[in-house]
């Protein structure tokens, strides 16, 4: 499988930006208990990169303060981008809410509570066959 350059420059972005999501900003607003970068789409000219971001929080406050310090932090993003990524031009960055991996853990939960309400079922009614 071939892969294009704009997917190889997406993958980097992504890996130096969780980096310095993590390690760098010290912005008093980024209090979400898990910040993940998703994925990163890069227009086919390398000027464009879609980022997607799931907060993983509960208080949809946090999860709103949390946009907006990576909106006001892009200047420096880019400018740490353009410093660790040698590219002819820096991509101008979108950030994109992306609430998969939240949507993903609540389907689990569904799942394991149907599953356990089938156990309790099934327990139910082999105590029934038991006592007949």
């Amino acid at each position: 499988m071939q892969f294009e350059r704009s997917d190889r420059v997406s993958e980097e972005i992504k890996k130096e930006l969780s980096d310095i999501i993590q390690h760098e900003l010290k912005d008093p607003r980024l209090c979400a208990e898990l910040i993940s970068v998703v994925k990163v789409n890069m227009s086919k000219d390398l000027r464009y990169a879609k980022v997607y971001v799931s907060i993983f929080d509960k208080d949809k406050e946090k999860v709103e303060s949390t946009m907006k310090a990576l909106e006001n932090a892009k200047p420096y993003i880019r400018r740490e981008i353009s410093r660790r990524i040698s590219l002819r031009f820096t991509p101008e960055i979108t950030f994109e809410l992306d609430d998969s991996i939240e949507y993903g853990a609540r389907i689990s939960q569904i799942l394991n509570q149907l599953n356990i309400s089938k156990e309790d079922e099934n327990i139910e009614e082999s105590e029934g066959e038991e006592e007949n």
